[in-house]
């Protein structure tokens, strides 16, 4: 461990008489470390930049419905419940259709839970749905012809969802195989999500694009699971292709405007076009 991130997560650990049970590590927005809490296991976590505080404060406000819990916090710093089950959502998707199919009806089921939240004031600093898509219409005019013309389409599929809301609930926004985990006893919980508002249907998209590309760009498999999340959550069938577009799109978006790669992105951002056309 670094005296840099020691002397950055030292407070909270004297504070809450927390017993180190691993090295510290920085991520891109926060610090953390591995810690037993009153014989509790434990990550203790200390957010360094304003989107991932204001996730922080979306754990917070679901109180261990559907997310992991928090045990405690103060100013940026929460500590939270670890994950100690030895299942494995990526793992399983990777095992093949059925065990694909099962992480996505797993991932489903934790967002149905998140979006059940119904206490009335909500979590400070979200963002709504259009402002977590304004980058996708900019890319868009900046590369219409990218991918076969990817981008406006993705845009106007997206302004038009974005448009008529089918509901307006907290979003985690960052759903996939490697934010939920196995909690044991407590079953499959949540981690790390956006401070995000808007329509439940954007949560489920990111489930098509995850957890890899050998995954997801197996042949056959964005139709095959878009038919399992339609069951799963009631939506119909093309609106969650309408949702995998735009999502992509925006994924993709982001993505290339980084420098990053967006290969699964793209990918199932022209097969979801591909079948939504066909």
């Amino acid at each position: 461990m670094s005296t840099a991130i020691d002397d950055l997560l030292a407070p909270a650990r004297e504070r809450w008489h927390l017993a180190p049970d691993g090295d510290a590590f920085a991520t891109a927005t926060s610090v953390l470390q591995p810690v037993v809490w009153q014989g509790c296991k434990a990550f203790l976590k200390l957010a360094t930049e304003d989107e991932e505080r204001a996730g922080g404060r979306v754990l917070r406000w679901w109180r261990g419905r559907g997310a992991a819990p928090v045990l405690a916090a103060e100013g940026d710093a929460l500590l939270l419940e670890r994950a100690t089950g030895e299942r494995d959502l990526a793992r399983l998707a990777a095992s093949g259709p059925e065990g694909d199919d099962e992480a996505t009806r797993i991932l489903c089921r934790v967002g149905r839970r998140l979006h059940a939240s119904d206490r009335p004031a909500r979590p400070a600093g979200l963002a709504d749905l259009p402002r977590w898509f304004r980058e996708l219409p900019l890319h868009a005019a900046e590369a219409p012809e990218a991918h076969g013309g990817l981008y406006p389409r993705a845009a106007a599929e997206a302004a038009a969802l974005l448009a008529h809301p089918s509901g307006d609930v907290v979003l985690h926004a960052d759903l996939h195989h490697g934010n939920v985990l196995d909690f044991g006893e407590r079953g499959w919980l949540a981690i790390d999500p956006k401070p995000v508002h808007g329509d439940p249907g954007f949560d489920v998209a990111n489930i098509l694009c995850n957890p890899g590309p050998e995954v997801a760009l197996r042949p056959g498999r964005l139709e095959r699971t878009a038919g399992v999340i339609a069951a799963e959550t009631g939506m119909d069938e093309r609106l969650v292709l309408r949702w995998a577009l735009a999502w992509a799109g925006l994924s993709a978006a982001w993505s290339e405007r980084s420098g990053g790669d967006a290969t699964v992105a793209v990918g199932v951002g022209r097969r979801a076009r591909a079948l939504l056309d066909a």
